[in-house]
């Protein structure tokens, strides 16, 4: 008999070369995974993927534990001690800097009975306390006292009971990421092209950019994978969806735009990109826009890290989403909290966590540029939380749907009728999209954001991480020339 997922993890407390030869061996694949090539190349998918038990206990032992997964931003942790607790698919960990100024990601379960010992969402601590017996560790994660040790564990190596850590754990321009996979490929390996990308954001100005404000969290009755599909570039639903928001001004018609507009190629979806999407909306050429900031904020834009290439559609750029797979997504654009106040632009990032079949813990956090003043600092999360937030205007639209997905996939005609859904906007004969064979930065690059190809690209990196086939081995489609 195979081993549960809680088994597989057990093992990690006691004998962590075992337990990563666990993660790291091929378990039985799900004999409906394999008909599904064949119809996602079709650019069809079938609902039940949103809400199945058997695919999130596969999607947690070949996605969540072999994958990284975006943990914190170190502006999140400046100083020694400074602690957040996180996860990894449903597993529990502490992402502190230790004494030593170094990051680390510690499995929070005491070594003793397996007890959380961090009880606090974050803040700055000299050890974390086990609850139950006393058992204490340092910001490294180790072993550093015992009560009555002399008396019930005299000849006990405190030093071989120290936290089990996430056997990796690497930082990308300010992005904290964390792996269970001690042979995965390199952070840098694992995001590829997509950091061209990253980089418009992170590498506006010198300093980069920080978190402001404290992240959210709020649970939604829906799939993990709505999420990132859907910041996976869907301009489509931002007509009908978002539709109030729009008209009552919180975001300019030039912003929010219209999907299918062909304007000297300013709607952008990239797709193809390792695995990885994004997609942007830019002025015409020649305009300086940067996402609206306002002058006191853009002139500390010196793009000293950007190629020429990649300052042109930065200073041209009104609104870009994208998603790192597997779970992390990104939004930066201007909007108001209040219809005809000014707008104050912000990176959002978004983090979608599985918590079960059909549900999930959504995270976000509010990233301005660090040489922004405290008031403009201010003003940006103000108006993250009146959109981006659990009770943002715009936040409150894409649940609602998200969780209707989740529920009809849940059904039992969802399984007995076989109810395929349609990803096929973008493919020959379709849509008008057509690839930019003069486009500048990696990946496939379309010319319209009336096109699936990002939610493809998404689905088929996710379907291929469930076969155990490899990013490498991940089979295109076609695409209009």
């Amino acid at each position: 008999m195979r081993p549960t997922l809680g088994a597989d993890y057990a093992q990690i407390s006691v004998a962590p070369e075992r337990a990563m030869n666990i993660l790291n061996s091929p378990t039985d694949v799900d004999p409906r995974l394999p008909e599904l090539e064949a119809t996602l190349k079709k650019g069809l998918l079938p609902l039940w993927i949103y809400n199945d038990s058997e695919i999130f206990r596969q999607e947690m032992e070949r996605v969540f534990a072999k994958k990284w997964i975006f943990m914190a931003h170190e502006t999140e942790i400046p100083k020694s001690g400074d602690f957040v607790a996180r996860t990894i698919g449903v597993d529990p960990f502490i992402v502190v800097r230790g004494n030593d100024g170094v990051v680390r990601v510690l499995f929070d379960s005491c070594r003793h009975k397996g007890a959380r010992v961090c009880r606090a969402d974050k803040g700055n601590a000299r050890s974390f306390v086990c609850p139950y017996h006393g058992w204490t560790y340092d910001t490294a994660g180790k072993l550093s006292g015992i009560p009555l040790k002399d008396a019930g564990y005299k000849t006990l190596n405190q030093a071989e009971w120290g936290l089990m850590a996430a056997p990796r754990v690497g930082v990308y321009r300010g992005l904290i990421f964390a792996t269970l996979d001690s042979a995965a490929p390199s952070l840098d390996d694992f995001l590829g092209d997509i950091k061209w990308y990253l980089d418009l954001h992170l590498c506006l100005s010198p300093q980069g950019m920080e978190v402001v404000g404290e992240p959210h969290r709020w649970n939604i009755d829906a799939d993990w994978k709505s999420g990132s599909d859907n910041f996976a570039g869907d301009a489509y639903h931002t007509q009908s969806l978002h539709r109030s928001v729009v008209r009552i001004g919180v975001v300019a018609p030039e912003v929010s735009g219209a999907a299918g507009r062909k304007l000297n190629n300013n709607n952008v979806h990239i797709t193809e990109c390792s695995g990885h999407t994004t997609n942007f909306r830019c002025t015409d050429p020649g305009n300086v826009f940067f996402w609206g900031y306002p002058e006191t904020v853009q002139k500390h834009f010196t793009c000293e890290q950007l190629v020429p290439a990649q300052k042109d559609i930065a200073q041209r750029s009104m609104v870009h989403t994208g998603t790192v797979f597997p779970n992390l997504s990104f939004l930066h654009l201007s909007v108001t909290s209040t219809p005809g106040e000014p707008v104050a632009p912000f990176l959002s990032l978004r983090q979608w966590n599985p918590i079960g079949p059909g549900k999930m813990e959504a995270r976000s956090w509010v990233l301005v540029p660090k040489e922004a003043s405290p008031e403009y600092k201010s003003l940006a999360y103000k108006t993250a939380v009146a959109t981006f937030s659990p009770s943002g205007s715009f936040e409150q639209d894409d649940s609602t749907a998200w969780a209707g997905i989740s529920r009809a996939a849940g059904s039992m005609f969802a399984r007995s009728s076989g109810q395929l859904l349609n990803f096929q906007m973008g493919l020959p004969g379709m849509s008008e999209a057509n690839v930019m064979q003069t486009w500048p930065g990696p990946g496939i690059a379309y010319d319209t954001n009336l096109e699936e190809g990002v939610q493809r690209t998404f689905y088929r990196h996710w379907l291929t991480t469930l076969l155990d086939k490899g990013q490498k081995e991940t089979s295109g489609e076609l695409v209009a020339k």
